[in-house]
């Protein structure tokens, strides 16, 4: 195979890789629409607790330094 082949054979993948990651394509659009119906679900009290539970940790760690 020669270089000039190896090189077209490379621009043509980008191409078609840059077609299948496009943020305005199908699976962009999917993605986009999951995202935004986590977005607006409520953060679960437990895990609330649990960052409220770290906060207290870090605080009392700087006071006693």
């Amino acid at each position: 195979m020669s270089r000039f082949n190896d090189e077209s054979d490379k621009a043509g993948r980008a191409s078609q890789g840059s077609a299948v990651f496009d943020p305005k394509g199908v699976v962009g659009r999917k993605l986009k629409s999951f995202y935004d119906v986590i977005e607006t679900e409520p953060v679960p009290s437990h895990l609330l607790d649990l960052l409220e539970q770290l906060d207290e940790a870090e605080r009392k760690s700087k006071l006693g330094k």
